[in-house]
C-alpha cells in the first residue's frame, strides 16, 4: 500500500489476530485531558505568541469554543488556531480594543498543502522550503504548547471503564490508539496508567490523519461490521464512516456515563453483531446534539435579537 507517511507502516503490518477491531481515539476520549491542554496549554501560547494579550478574554471563548465546545472540537491544532483568529476578527469587542488578529495567510498555504503531514515535523519541513517570519512564530508556538503538556498534563488516569472495556476486549478484538496528538505525549500516557499493553499500535499525528490510521490497520482485514472507532469528536465519526466503520461516541460532558455504556451494553451489541442500525444511530444523535456549529456569543446576540 502506497502514499502514507513512513511512520505509519506499523499500521499497514497489523495483522488480524481477532475477528473484531477497535480503534480508540485518546484526548478527552480514554483520557480526561482535553480540558487541562486546551485551557492550560493550548489557549495561554495562543494569547503568548500571537500578541493577543489585550482581547485575552475573547480569545480564550473562541479557543475554548473551538477545541471543546463545537462540531469541530478535536480538529487538527493548525486548523483549530486559525479558525480562533477569523472568529476573533468578526467580534466587535476586538476590533473595539484595535486589536488585529493575524491573517495568517503562510499558516493557511501550509495547511492547504497535502504534500507536508499538519504535525510539528511537516511543518518543520515546510519551513525549511518557505521560510517567513510567520512560520518561524508557528514553529516557536507549537514547540511552546508541546513543552507546556510535557510539563503540566501527568497524573491524569483514564475515564471509569476504560480500563474495564480494554481488559474485556483484550481477547476478543484487535485494539490500537487512533489519535490527532503528537505520538511521544500518546505514548506516555499510555504507558503511565499502564494501559499501552492492550493496544497493537499507538498511532499519532506523525501517522496521517485519523482516516488513514484506520484505513491502513483495518481495511480489507476485518468485515466492516466487526471495525468499530470510540471517539469524543466529530472528526473521530468522520474518519469512522469514511472507512465504511461503526461509530461509539463518548458525549463531551458525560465521559463516565458514556463509558460505562459501552462496557455494559454497546460492545456487547456490538461483539453480538446487534450495534449497527437504528442503536447506533440513536448513540449519533444524541452525540450530535451537544456539540454546536455556532459560537454561544453569537447565540446570545441571536436570542437577544429576536426577543425585541
Amino acid at each position: 500500500m502506497a502514499g502514507y507517511p513512513k511512520p505509519a507502516q506499523p499500521l499497514v503490518d497489523m495483522k488480524a489476530e481477532h475477528a473484531f477491531f477497535v480503534g480508540i481515539d485518546s484526548d478527552g476520549c480514554a483520557f480526561d485531558t482535553m480540558e487541562i491542554k486546551h485551557k492550560e496549554c493550548f489557549t495561554p501560547n495562543i494569547i503568548k505568541h500571537w500578541e493577543l494579550q489585550a482581547v485575552s478574554k475573547y480569545a480564550r471563548e473562541a479557543s475554548e469554543f473551538v477545541n471543546l465546545y463545537s462540531k469541530w472540537r478535536g480538529i487538527n491544532r493548525w486548523p483549530a488556531l486559525v479558525m480562533v483568529f477569523d472568529l476573533l476578527r468578526e467580534r466587535a469587542e476586538v476590533r473595539a480594543r484595535n486589536v488585529v488578529p493575524p491573517e495568517a495567510p503562510h499558516l493557511r498555504a501550509f495547511i492547504a498543502d497535502g504534500a507536508f503531514p499538519k504535525s510539528n515535523d511537516g511543518l518543520a519541513a515546510y519551513i525549511e522550503a518557505h521560510r517567513c517570519s510567520e512560520l518561524e512564530r508557528a514553529w516557536t508556538w507549537t514547540n511552546a504548547v508541546n513543552n507546556t503538556i510535557a510539563d503540566m498534563v501527568y497524573g491524569v488516569p483514564p475515564f471509569p471503564y476504560v480500563r474495564e472495556s480494554l481488559e474485556f476486549l483484550a481477547d476478543k478484538a484487535d485494539m490500537i490508539v487512533v489519535s490527532a496528538t503528537p505520538v511521544e505525549a500518546l505514548r506516555r500516557e499510555w504507558e503511565e496508567h499502564d494501559i499501552d499493553q492492550y493496544v497493537a499500535v499507538i498511532a499519532g499525528q506523525e501517522m496521517g490523519k485519523k482516516q488513514l490510521h484506520l484505513e491502513l490497520a483495518a481495511k480489507g482485514k476485518y468485515d466492516q461490521t466487526h471495525v468499530l472507532m470510540v471517539g469524543d469528536a466529530p472528526g473521530d465519526m468522520d474518519a469512522a464512516k469514511a472507512n465504511g466503520a461503526l461509530f461509539y461516541p463518548i458525549n463531551p460532558g458525560d465521559e463516565e456515563a458514556s463509558w460505562q455504556r459501552f462496557y455494559e451494553e454497546a460492545v456487547h451489541k456490538f461483539l453480538a453483531g446487534e450495534y449497527a442500525g437504528a442503536y447506533e444511530a440513536e448513540l449519533i444523535a444524541a452525540f450530535e446534539a451537544v456539540l454546536p456549529d455556532t459560537p454561544p456569543w453569537k447565540r446570545a446576540k441571536a436570542s437577544s435579537g429576536s426577543a425585541m
